[in-house]
Formats: structure tokens, C-alpha cells, sequence
């Protein structure tokens, strides 16, 4: 694909999203898909699992199942001390959810562009953790749900947090705004740095691409061995930091 393109034309067409409509109502039609797509994937195979579950003679996917819910219970149960049945499922969603799009930076970036090509589709981002409408989409339901819990569980004494918590009551005007900063930053920090990390390695994945064909193996391979700890570390900090605003939601001052 870059045989007819400079280098900067190809890096933007990889960094450009498949969009329907114009302005600031367009809509990513590729980030749309393909999280989706996983999502329905992610579904399927726990739902698979789930049904042919064996007690006796387990298979390697069951056990890789398994070994993911314990995991992520582990850490919910390490983490979250609050009574809640929903936590645990978000916390694996997240989890795995945000792994399988990771994923997908591990394929051949000029794959399924290429391939959506020929269907007419000039433009397809294939990570939908490289479009910071996603990942600040996903930090700010979490920064809901983080509202939601507080509410519900402090109720008046969030009041209180608010308005005397870290500096007592006389001095309100500053603990209001010092909570202001803290939970606005919560969602903006939890979205960009998922956004960060990911958008880097696939730029990196794109420059490698265009370099001669007797080194872009060796570096690519290098590069996605390196983009796997990555990979799931990414997902593995949004799902505990998740945790951990959640579970400051049910914690008095």
C-alpha cells in the first residue's frame, strides 16, 4: 500500500478513522465495528465455555477461562471491599474487553486495510484503543458508575467529604475545588493513558512498516513480542484502576 504514497501519506491513512457524517457529531465507523465485533467475540467464548463447562475433564480453553475469572476475582476481592454482585462482571469485562482490542495492534497493519480496500473502504483503523473517542468513552462510564456508588452509598456524608475532607470546614472553597481536580482528572488521565500507550505502539508498527522489506521482520517481531506486556498491562491498569475508584466510592473519609 505505500508503493504509491510518501511516507507521511502513509502514516496519516493509518491514522485516519473510516467516519460517517462531519464535524463534531461523525461518527468512527471502524471503531464502532470492530469493539463490537470483539465484544460480541468475548461474549460468544465465555458463553461457549460456560455451556460445555466439564468438571471432570476439563479443556485447555475452559482452564484458560477459568484462570481469567479467578484472576480478576482475585483482584476484586483484594481491591473492593463494598457489596456489590455487578463489580466483579464490569471488572472482567473491562478486562478482557479491552485485551482482545488491544490485540488487534499485533496484526499486519497494512492486513485488513488492505482488504477493506477492496470493498471501497479507503480508511480503517483496526485498534479501537487508538481512538481517544473509545478509551475516554470508557473512562467516563466508569467515572459514572465511580458518581453513582458515591451517591449511593455516602449520601449526606458525601456532603461532608466534599465540603470539609481534606481541610475541614473552614476552608471549604479549597477542598471543593481540590475535589473538583481529582475527580475530573480520574476519567482524563484513566482514557489518555490507555490512549497513549496504544496509539505509540501502532505508530511504531506503521514506521517500521515502511522501512526495507529485510528489516521490517526482525523489528516487527522484536516490537510485537515487547507490544504484548504492553498489551495486557494496559488492560490489566484500567481494570484495577477501575477497581480502585470504585472502591474509594464506598469508603468514608
Amino acid at each position: 500500500m505505500s508503493e504509491n504514497m510518501t511516507a507521511v501519506q502513509y502514516i496519516t491513512h493509518h491514522l485516519t478513522n473510516w467516519q460517517w457524517g462531519q464535524g463534531f457529531w461523525s461518527l468512527h465507523v471502524d471503531t464502532l465495528l470492530v469493539s463490537w465485533v470483539l465484544g460480541a467475540v468475548f461474549l460468544a467464548g465465555f458463553y461457549w465455555a460456560a455451556r460445555r463447562m466439564s468438571e471432570h475433564t476439563p479443556g485447555p480453553f475452559q482452564n484458560g477461562i477459568e484462570a481469567i475469572i479467578d484472576f480478576v476475582n482475585g483482584q476484586v476481592k483484594d481491591i473492593y471491599q463494598g457489596k456489590s454482585e455487578w463489580v466483579a462482571p464490569l471488572a472482567l469485562t473491562l478486562f478482557v474487553w479491552i485485551f482482545l482490542m488491544n490485540l488487534m495492534d499485533l496484526l499486519p497493519v497494512d492486513l485488513l486495510p488492505k482488504i477493506a480496500s477492496w470493498f471501497g473502504i479507503s480508511h480503517l483503523k483496526v485498534v479501537p484503543t487508538t481512538d481517544l473517542n473509545l478509551t475516554l468513552g470508557l473512562s467516563i462510564g466508569v467515572f459514572l458508575l465511580t458518581l453513582f456508588y458515591n451517591v449511593k452509598n455516602k449520601k449526606i456524608g458525601l456532603i461532608k467529604e466534599i465540603f470539609c475532607a481534606p481541610f475541614g470546614p473552614w476552608f471549604f472553597p479549597f477542598n471543593i475545588l481540590l475535589r473538583l481536580v481529582d475527580e475530573l482528572a480520574k476519567p482524563i488521565s484513566l482514557g489518555l493513558r490507555l490512549f497513549g500507550n496504544l496509539y505509540s505502539g501502532e505508530l511504531i508498527f506503521i514506521l517500521i512498516a515502511l522501512l526495507p522489506w529485510w528489516s521490517q521482520w526482525p523489528l516487527g517481531w522484536v516490537w510485537a513480542v515487547f507490544h504484548i506486556l504492553v498489551i495486557v498491562l494496559q488492560a490489566f491498569i484500567f481494570m484495577m484502576l477501575t477497581l480502585i475508584y470504585i472502591g474509594q466510592a464506598h469508603e468514608a473519609h
